[in-house]
């Protein structure tokens, strides 16, 4: 059965938000490098009409912006989040470098994942693109070490958030939450040289590879990550970029529905 928060809605105890109390479906939500768990607030308010929805923060962002992103803290959070306020499996949607978390957690854990859905994260990271990961990342170091460039990019994202159409309630709450820019450098090691593509094909459940179109860096390779999958698919959202969820965020929130009603659930 589920966890202490069972009855409860949105409560952010320990850096987790559940939503959709007494489904007996759950999906879990991995959020990618700066952001934090409410850049999933439009799937959360949309899909806990029907699941149990599950957000958290990864070390380094939101209530664990005093650390540094660390692979294998993001994992345990992850084990913990579908242990404790779950019935003990969930559908897990990571995007970017929640998207890598998500699959490292699945390779582990195969048992406890009913499906996949992974967004700008088809870049499989070894060879040249090691190469470039490791390059990126510290460049990003370097830019975000001094107080000023930090803020610069976080202006950036501030921008970038209110630019979207979103309710004016979650773009405060997105914006409140912070936008992080040292973790997007500080991931960089722990993804560069991983064969996510390799544990992926270790996973035997259903995933979805969904990208925005104009994401051209990492959806690269989205259909080579798919056919390595045992079960996968693609699917592109016209006209975004990588942030896709919250670029069309109800377009983004369909796909996912449908993913867990068509495939998900037709494998119970």
């Amino acid at each position: 059965m589920f966890g202490r928060d069972s009855e409860r809605g949105t409560d952010g105890i320990d850096g987790i938000d559940v939503a959709g109390a007494g489904s007996d479906r759950s999906i879990v939500f991995v959020h990618g490098a700066m952001f934090t768990r409410k850049m999933w607030l439009p799937q959360q308010r949309a899909l806990s009409t029907e699941y149990r929805v599950v957000t958290f923060d990864l070390p380094g962002h939101g209530v664990y912006g005093d650390e540094q992103f660390r692979m294998e803290p993001a994992v345990d959070r992850l084990k913990r989040a579908i242990e404790e306020h779950t019935d003990g499996t969930a559908v897990v949607v990571g995007l970017s470098l929640g998207g890598y978390v998500a699959t490292e957690y699945a390779y582990r854990h195969p048992e406890t994942v009913d499906g996949l859905v992974l967004s700008g994260s088809s870049v499989n990271p070894v060879g040249g693109m090691e190469t470039l990961t490791r390059a990126t990342g510290g460049i990003s170091r370097l830019a975000t070490k001094p107080d000023i460039g930090c803020r610069a990019v976080e202006k950036l994202g501030y921008r970038w958030v209110r630019n979207r159409d979103l309710p004016a309630d979650i773009e405060r709450e997105i914006i409140d939450s912070g936008i992080y820019p040292r973790e997007f450098g500080n991931a960089g090691p722990f993804v560069a040289g991983e064969d996510f593509r390799g544990k992926l094909s270790a996973y035997p459940g259903p995933t979805l590879v969904l990208n925005g179109e104009n994401d051209k860096l990492m959806r690269r390779g989205e259909r080579e990550h798919a056919a390595a999958a045992q079960d996968g698919r693609v699917e592109v959202l016209a006209g975004v970029g990588h942030i896709c969820n919250l670029h069309r965020p109800e377009t983004y929130t369909d796909r996912v529905r449908n993913f867990v009603r068509q495939r998900v659930a037709a494998r119970r």
